[in-house]
């Protein structure tokens, strides 16, 4: 037996992520326009950062809080209510190392060894791999797509349900198809949680970039205290944090200890001066979040119109998050197409292949940079299928 087949089997199995290859490939080139990856082209605001160094100088390099520092889960709750219209408690928050870890401990807490997860694809692979590592069977349900964009059939999702079901995860605004679930939608798919008993693991974390109103459509608009729910969410996106690792989870009150022990038992915490800029940014960075998702919403009618002239790119204006998911006429292995986009192009793409069965056909674009380099980056692209 060899070091790698003495590993266990989820380990072993844990699938390359599609996005990492083709930015490897492509990372370090001159004049690369990277959009394989989903963040913006913005370092951190100067506002989050000072506040994390005034931590560093005030000494708070000690061990901390593992549900995080009261300062920060009372300015989490002063956010929701803030976005979200309604009273929370800090007795609801806890902080994360970022929104991956988030994502782990719901799954730890509510599936494992032989348990199975649905989850909506195209769906950002980190989820599926996630689950798998974990022990639990992901569960694909395809999101249907026609001319009026991406749609959930809540029916196909029951269909799904068998008696080792224990989660559905839904991301909404989604990564990458920008699909947003309706009001109607969210009700539908609580209602059949809860007649089946089921988790939900709620990934809201594009939910301020919305571009059909103020916000996406939450569970937290209408469910009750008791339901099953699950809230994952990072600081990454709307600050400008990726770096940084830091996220939160809500749950009930009385899920509080539960959660603590599986911080405490993976990372004890995230470092107290790092959460400095986690309050810097819930207590002061609404009017930076406000134009970034206004720079999010020109971007995206810039692309999708120079993408669209060519007449063999296949957009849809995304309704959320800060992707398009695409498709050019004639390819059908995004994957290869990536990496000859690199070579002649010199932008970088995500491949459809990494983002679940069905989807080799499609490409994932994030526009959340500067207009004029997204300018330069889609007339490239533009040119290269043109030449195609």
């Amino acid at each position: 037996m060899t070091l790698l087949e003495s590993l266990r089997r989820e380990a072993r199995l844990a699938p390359e992520s599609g996005i990492s290859a083709v930015a490897v490939y492509g990372r370090g080139r001159e004049g690369l326009i990277p959009l394989w990856t989903g963040e913006g082209d913005m370092p951190t605001p100067a506002f989050i950062s000072d506040a994390a160094t005034q931590g560093l100088r005030d000494g708070e390099t000690f061990y901390t809080w593992q549900r995080g520092i009261p300062e920060l889960r009372e300015a989490l709750a002063r956010y929701h209510q803030r976005h979200f219209g309604r009273q929370f408690a800090a007795e609801e928050f806890l902080v994360t190392g970022g929104g991956m870890q988030a994502i782990q401990l719901a799954l730890q807490a509510t599936a494992g060894a032989g348990d199975e997860v649905i989850y909506l694809t195209p769906a950002w692979p980190n989820f599926p791999g996630a689950a798998g590592v974990a022990g639990a069977r992901p569960v694909a349900v395809r999101l249907d797509l026609s001319e009026n964009g991406w749609s959930c059939d809540v029916g196909k999702i029951e269909a799904a349900i068998t008696p080792r079901t224990r989660a559905i995860f839904l991301n909404s605004p989604s990564n990458p198809t920008g699909w947003t679930a309706s009001m109607e939608e969210l009700k539908a798919v609580l209602d059949l949680a809860r007649r089946h008993g089921l988790w939900i693991i709620a990934d809201e974390i594009y939910a301020l970039f919305y571009y059909g109103g103020v916000r996406a459509p939450s569970f937290m608009d209408f469910m009750e205290d008791e339901d099953r729910i699950v809230f994952v969410n990072t600081f990454s996106k709307n600050w400008a944090m990726t770096g940084w690792r830091m996220g939160w989870l809500r749950v009930h009150p009385s899920l509080q200890q539960t959660f603590e022990n599986l911080i405490q038992y993976s990372t004890s915490g995230v470092a107290q001066f790092m959460q400095r800029g986690g309050i810097a940014a819930l207590e002061h960075g609404d009017g930076f979040l406000a134009s970034q998702i206004e720079r999010a919403r020109q971007a995206r009618d810039l692309v999708c119109g120079i993408l669209g002239e060519t007449g063999r790119a296949r957009v849809i204006a995304p309704q959320g998050a800060f992707y398009l998911f695409f498709t050019i006429d004639g390819i059908e292995d995004s994957r290869s197409a990536a990496f000859d986009i690199i070579d002649h192009a010199n932008v970088g793409l995500a491949p459809g292949t990494a983002f679940g069965e069905g989807r080799e056909a499609f490409f994932r674009l994030c526009f959340h940079r500067r207009l004029d380099q997204l300018e330069e980056a889609a007339t490239r692209l533009a040119d290269w299928i043109r030449k195609r």
